[in-house]
Protein backbone atom coordinates (compact mmCIF):
# COMPACT_ATOMS: atom_id res chain seq x y z
CA UNK A 1 0.00 0.00 0.00
CA UNK A 2 1.52 3.32 -1.00
CA UNK A 3 0.62 6.31 1.81
CA UNK A 4 -0.34 9.40 -0.42
CA UNK A 5 -0.25 12.45 1.26
CA UNK A 6 -3.08 14.55 2.40
CA UNK A 7 -3.44 17.70 2.09
CA UNK A 8 -4.46 19.67 5.80
CA UNK A 9 -5.89 23.26 5.03
CA UNK A 10 -7.50 25.41 8.24
CA UNK A 11 -9.88 28.22 7.66
CA UNK A 12 -10.82 30.64 10.10
CA UNK A 13 -14.59 31.35 9.71
CA UNK A 14 -16.04 34.28 11.27
CA UNK A 15 -19.20 34.35 13.07
CA UNK A 16 -21.17 36.45 15.71
CA UNK A 17 -18.37 36.40 18.66
CA UNK A 18 -17.49 32.96 17.72
CA UNK A 19 -14.24 31.83 15.52
CA UNK A 20 -15.09 28.32 14.54
CA UNK A 21 -11.75 26.59 13.28
CA UNK A 22 -12.82 24.41 10.10
CA UNK A 23 -10.03 21.35 9.21
CA UNK A 24 -10.94 19.97 5.76
CA UNK A 25 -9.72 16.67 4.82
CA UNK A 26 -10.84 14.89 1.22
CA UNK A 27 -12.90 12.41 2.50
CA UNK A 28 -14.59 14.56 5.97
CA UNK A 29 -15.07 18.10 7.56
CA UNK A 30 -14.69 18.23 11.02
CA UNK A 31 -16.13 21.56 13.08
CA UNK A 32 -14.43 22.27 15.97
CA UNK A 33 -16.63 24.23 18.56
CA UNK A 34 -14.98 26.91 20.62
CA UNK A 35 -15.94 25.81 24.51
CA UNK A 36 -18.71 28.04 25.75
CA UNK A 37 -18.01 31.07 28.20
CA UNK A 38 -19.39 30.69 31.76
CA UNK A 39 -21.05 33.90 32.70
CA UNK A 40 -21.54 35.80 35.54
CA UNK A 41 -25.22 35.45 37.00
CA UNK A 42 -26.76 38.39 36.93
CA UNK A 43 -27.41 40.04 40.40
CA UNK A 44 -31.03 40.46 41.52
CA UNK A 45 -32.45 43.77 40.74
CA UNK A 46 -34.06 45.86 43.44
CA UNK A 47 -38.21 45.40 43.49
CA UNK A 48 -39.45 48.93 42.38
CA UNK A 49 -42.86 49.40 43.99
CA UNK A 50 -45.81 48.75 41.58
CA UNK A 51 -47.48 51.73 40.40
CA UNK A 52 -50.78 51.60 38.10
CA UNK A 53 -50.55 53.90 35.08
CA UNK A 54 -53.09 55.38 32.32
CA UNK A 55 -52.83 58.53 30.03
CA UNK A 56 -55.02 61.29 29.69
CA UNK A 57 -55.33 63.79 26.96
CA UNK A 58 -56.74 66.83 25.61
CA UNK A 59 -56.21 68.93 22.44
CA UNK A 60 -52.61 68.98 21.88
CA UNK A 61 -51.73 67.67 25.26
CA UNK A 62 -51.06 64.56 26.77
CA UNK A 63 -50.12 63.46 30.30
CA UNK A 64 -49.04 60.12 31.84
CA UNK A 65 -49.93 59.12 35.15
CA UNK A 66 -48.92 56.70 37.54
CA UNK A 67 -50.21 55.97 41.07
CA UNK A 68 -48.15 54.58 44.33
CA UNK A 69 -50.72 53.15 46.95
CA UNK A 70 -47.43 52.86 48.88
CA UNK A 71 -44.80 55.69 49.72
CA UNK A 72 -44.72 59.68 50.03
CA UNK A 73 -48.05 60.81 49.36
CA UNK A 74 -48.13 64.12 47.12
CA UNK A 75 -48.81 64.94 43.48
CA UNK A 76 -45.97 65.57 40.77
CA UNK A 77 -46.38 66.90 37.90
CA UNK A 78 -43.19 66.85 35.59
CA UNK A 79 -40.94 66.21 38.79
CA UNK A 80 -42.55 69.50 40.46
CA UNK A 81 -44.95 69.56 43.37
CA UNK A 82 -48.54 70.48 41.49
CA UNK A 83 -48.09 73.75 43.07
CA UNK A 84 -45.13 74.86 42.01
CA UNK A 85 -45.89 73.81 38.01
CA UNK A 86 -49.28 75.22 37.98
CA UNK A 87 -48.81 78.68 39.70
CA UNK A 88 -52.48 79.39 39.21
CA UNK A 89 -54.37 78.08 41.81
CA UNK A 90 -58.19 77.43 39.50
CA UNK A 91 -55.74 75.51 37.48
CA UNK A 92 -54.26 73.23 40.22
CA UNK A 93 -57.59 72.61 41.36
CA UNK A 94 -58.34 71.14 37.75
CA UNK A 95 -55.46 69.41 37.62
CA UNK A 96 -56.90 67.97 41.11
CA UNK A 97 -60.72 67.72 40.69
CA UNK A 98 -60.55 63.74 40.40
CA UNK A 99 -58.91 63.01 43.48
CA UNK A 100 -61.11 65.51 45.40
CA UNK A 101 -64.47 63.33 44.16
CA UNK A 102 -63.42 60.67 45.24
CA UNK A 103 -62.11 61.88 48.78
CA UNK A 104 -58.68 60.93 47.94
CA UNK A 105 -56.64 63.47 47.69
CA UNK A 106 -54.04 61.80 50.73
CA UNK A 107 -54.17 58.34 49.89
CA UNK A 108 -51.84 57.93 46.66
CA UNK A 109 -48.57 59.37 45.29
CA UNK A 110 -49.16 60.72 41.59
CA UNK A 111 -46.61 61.02 39.26
CA UNK A 112 -47.44 63.04 35.86
CA UNK A 113 -44.96 63.64 32.70
CA UNK A 114 -47.02 65.78 30.81
CA UNK A 115 -46.27 67.18 27.15
CA UNK A 116 -47.87 69.69 24.35
CA UNK A 117 -50.55 72.64 25.10
CA UNK A 118 -50.65 75.14 27.01
CA UNK A 119 -51.46 75.26 31.06
CA UNK A 120 -55.00 74.57 31.07
CA UNK A 121 -54.84 72.21 28.36
CA UNK A 122 -52.15 70.33 30.07
CA UNK A 123 -54.23 70.15 33.80
CA UNK A 124 -57.20 68.77 31.81
CA UNK A 125 -55.08 65.84 30.76
CA UNK A 126 -53.91 65.68 34.06
CA UNK A 127 -57.66 65.45 35.85
CA UNK A 128 -58.56 62.85 32.26
CA UNK A 129 -55.13 60.30 33.35
CA UNK A 130 -55.68 60.70 37.09
CA UNK A 131 -59.57 59.83 36.74
CA UNK A 132 -58.04 57.12 33.96
CA UNK A 133 -55.86 55.72 36.71
CA UNK A 134 -58.57 55.58 39.67
CA UNK A 135 -60.52 53.26 37.67
CA UNK A 136 -58.38 50.85 37.41
CA UNK A 137 -57.94 51.02 40.81
CA UNK A 138 -61.22 50.98 41.88
CA UNK A 139 -63.66 50.19 39.43
CA UNK A 140 -66.23 51.03 41.61
CA UNK A 141 -65.49 54.56 41.14
CA UNK A 142 -66.26 54.48 37.52
CA UNK A 143 -69.50 55.80 38.44
CA UNK A 144 -69.18 58.70 40.12
CA UNK A 145 -66.10 60.03 37.91
CA UNK A 146 -68.65 59.27 34.59
CA UNK A 147 -71.45 61.26 36.14
CA UNK A 148 -68.59 63.89 36.62
CA UNK A 149 -67.61 63.62 33.19
CA UNK A 150 -63.87 63.18 33.70
CA UNK A 151 -63.67 59.87 31.96
CA UNK A 152 -64.86 61.65 29.15
CA UNK A 153 -61.70 62.54 26.63
CA UNK A 154 -62.73 66.44 24.97
CA UNK A 155 -62.49 65.66 21.58
CA UNK A 156 -62.41 69.66 20.23
CA UNK A 157 -59.18 70.60 19.20
CA UNK A 158 -58.02 73.65 17.47
CA UNK A 159 -58.94 73.68 13.93
CA UNK A 160 -56.59 73.91 11.34
CA UNK A 161 -55.01 77.23 9.41
CA UNK A 162 -56.58 77.64 5.38
CA UNK A 163 -55.05 79.19 2.87
CA UNK A 164 -56.03 82.39 1.67
CA UNK A 165 -56.53 83.03 4.91
CA UNK A 166 -55.14 84.50 8.25
CA UNK A 167 -56.34 81.94 10.72
CA UNK A 168 -58.72 79.25 10.41
CA UNK A 169 -61.72 81.33 9.60
CA UNK A 170 -60.30 84.87 10.08
CA UNK A 171 -60.33 86.48 6.58
CA UNK A 172 -57.64 89.54 5.73
CA UNK A 173 -59.09 93.04 6.44
CA UNK A 174 -61.17 94.33 3.24
CA UNK A 175 -61.27 97.31 2.78
CA UNK A 176 -63.30 99.39 0.33
CA UNK A 177 -60.73 101.65 -1.61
Amino acid sequence: MEKTKIKKTTKKVKKTKEIKKVKKTTSKTVVQKPKPKLKPKPKPKPKKAPFIEAIGRRKTSVARVRLWTKGEKEFLVNNKLLKDYFPNFEIQKIAADSLDKMKSQDRFKIQALVKGGGFHSQAEAVRHGVARVLLKFNPDFKKRLKKSGYLTRDPRMRERKKFGLKRARRAPQWRKR
